[in-house]
């Protein structure tokens, strides 16, 4: 778990320019009231190379914002998460 609401996997630690740092893990999510959160460390942009074929989403700069399973392909999800995984690893180390 990572904080309260958050299913993490997997760990990396950070530092920003500021000085601020911390760890996190490098995939998550959060079965929110609203939808079903998925954190990607590498941000959504990078990673969604298949955004057209994952079906209906939002997005922010991390996050997947998804209303309901059956509105994704799941297939594609995963590899999404794999890339996100693979460019966290690759500039952050990781667990």
């Amino acid at each position: 778990m990572w904080g309260t609401s958050i299913i993490g996997f997997g760990s990396y630690h950070y530092k920003y320019a500021s000085g601020h740092e911390g760890d996190t893990c490098l995939v998550g999510f959060s079965p929110r009231k609203a939808n079903i959160t998925v954190y990607l460390t590498a941000g959504v942009v990078e990673a969604c190379t298949k955004t057209m074929d994952l079906g209906k989403f939002k997005s922010g700069k991390g996050c997947l914002y998804i209303n309901k399973l059956e509105d994704i392909n799941i297939p594609v999800l995963m590899e999404v998460v794999k890339k996100s995984n693979e460019i966290a690893i690759e500039r952050h180390g990781g667990q």
